[in-house]
């Protein structure tokens, strides 16, 4: 799933998603390596390997990122080093540690990456994309899934790179946002999340949740209990934002 055309960089948009809405998501507690601290606000700080690496240390995101489009930033501290760090989306069957140093993400058919070697990486097989990053500097990496065309584009320091990755429309598993590092002590922050409205009724309610808090206000209105159900999703979305535990992950307590 490779787009073959990688090494054209295509004209995008240097503010994507700009007319759509901010969005709520964090990395999942329950689902990362035993190597990857979650901490800061909203947990959205993932610190890998926080005394030394013996392996590759993995995230996933609580957001289900199928048929939307969504838009989110990493902002990678300057320990840029090692053998891989990886951004990118994975389903719930891609791995989230291994005890070697490997590029993770792209490892095999659940997943897709972009290494800061500058290679992307899917079905165990990688192109190049980009230059290497300078070391020990930080960065600023943007990520556009777009569920619709089914492409998955990088952002580097607010610079388009392009294309990477193709037909994900066609993955009928659920796909997450992923980041992973073999590198000690190294940090990803999510922020700047924002995602594209699904239709009018889902734009009209991201303006109403914007000025509502909780759920008593929204008893408040004179509106059909379906509607005052919609509403309430929005507002229990950005309270409760953890996905319920899967079973068939490492579970850690913060």
């Amino acid at each position: 799933m490779f787009d073959e055309n990688y090494a054209y960089r295509i004209s995008c948009d240097p503010k994507p998603l700009k007319g759509g809405c901010d969005d709520q998501w964090t990395w999942n507690r329950r689902e990362r390596s035993p190597e990857a601290r979650l901490y800061g606000p909203g947990l959205r700080i993932a610190h890998f390997h926080p005394t030394w690496s013996s392996g590759t240390a993995g995230v996933r995101g609580t957001k289900v990122l199928n048929n939307g489009r969504y838009y989110w930033e990493l902002k990678v501290s300057q320990r840029v080093f090692g053998t891989s760090m990886m951004f990118g989306i994975g389903t719930r069957k891609a791995r989230l540690h291994a005890d070697s140093f490997v590029n993770l993400l792209g490892e095999d058919k659940h997943s897709w990456g972009l290494s800061h070697k500058g290679l992307l990486w899917h079905g165990g097989r990688w192109k190049h994309f980009i230059k290497p990053f300078k070391e020990n500097r930080a960065t600023l990496i943007g990520i556009l899934f777009d569920g619709v065309e089914g492409t998955l584009t990088y952002y580097k320091d607010g610079k388009c790179l392009g294309v990477a990755f193709k037909d994900l429309h066609e993955v009928r598993e659920p796909l997450f946002p992923m980041i992973c590092s073999t590198a000690a002590k190294t940090e990803m922050t999510l922020c700047c999340m924002r995602r594209d409205f699904v239709n009018l009724q889902d734009r009209c309610r991201a303006e109403i949740i914007k000025r509502i808090n909780n759920k008593q206000d929204i008893d408040k209105l004179y509106l059909p209990m379906p509607l005052k159900h919609y509403l309430e999703e929005a507002i229990l979305e950005k309270a409760q934002p953890f996905l319920p535990v899967n079973t068939n992950c490492v579970l850690h307590s913060v």
